[in-house]
């Protein structure tokens, strides 16, 4: 999994704008979310926020006590309403970021991790075969539960396990298939480049996933 996506902390000041504002900037605040997200929900949000907030100076320009009363409770809702309206909308608004280098990070740790699970696999593979053929290492053409790092059987794997190796075409698994019937398996990576005429400067590469379980 990639690690933890962070959030922006601009997306805690604009969330608190309500608080910081005694509600008055309420719609203002929802007006910049429909315009960051273009979202037309946030925009008819920061109208009626606006609409309340207009009511308000009407309300208490009024002069009458029981209305000022009325526009103090709007005025409340627009604050701690508000408030708490765009704490829970911020993810959305503000959505969190994973930063490339940290995915660069994973990327190298899980690919360190899969070397890893393959020079187990061939550990297991040179100790005993019998057992690596029944925990089908480097078939990935087969069910399995062993996880190998991505091992390819030369010897025993189906032709579309085989094309996924380094430098294989679709003439060299044709050889391959040819070479495995008409004579056997192969023992290594460079009998194999010399029988099919595998390309020498894939072989590294070819030697880093490919195993040849008799």
């Amino acid at each position: 999994m990639f690690p933890p996506p962070e959030p922006e902390p601009s997306g805690y000041l604009w969330a608190f704008t309500p608080f910081f504002t005694l509600g008055f900037g309420t719609p203002f605040t929802f007006l910049y979310a429909a315009a960051r997200r273009r979202s037309a929900g946030h925009g008819l949000t920061a109208a009626g926020y606006g609409g309340a907030l207009a009511l308000v100076f009407t309300l208490v320009n009024v002069g009458v006590p029981a209305l000022d009363v009325l526009g103090g409770f709007l005025l409340m809702l627009l604050w701690i309403g508000g408030t708490v309206h765009t704490l829970a909308v911020r993810p959305s608004v503000f959505p969190p970021t994973t930063p490339p280098n940290r995915m660069n990070q994973h990327a190298v740790q899980v690919a360190k991790y899969r070397r890893a699970l393959r020079e187990e696999a061939r550990a297991l593979v040179a100790e005993d075969p019998a057992l690596a053929h029944e925990l089908r290492i480097g078939r990935p053409d087969l069910p399995r539960a062993y996880d190998d790092g991505g091992l390819i059987d030369v010897n025993n794997a189906a032709p579309q396990a085989l094309a996924t190796l380094p430098g294989m075409t679709d003439e060299l698994v044709a050889r391959v298939v040819k070479r495995r019937r008409a004579q056997g398996g192969f023992v290594s990576a460079e009998e194999l480049a010399l029988d099919v005429d595998y390309p020498a400067d894939a072989l590294p590469k070819l030697a880093e996933y490919a195993i040849f379980l008799p």
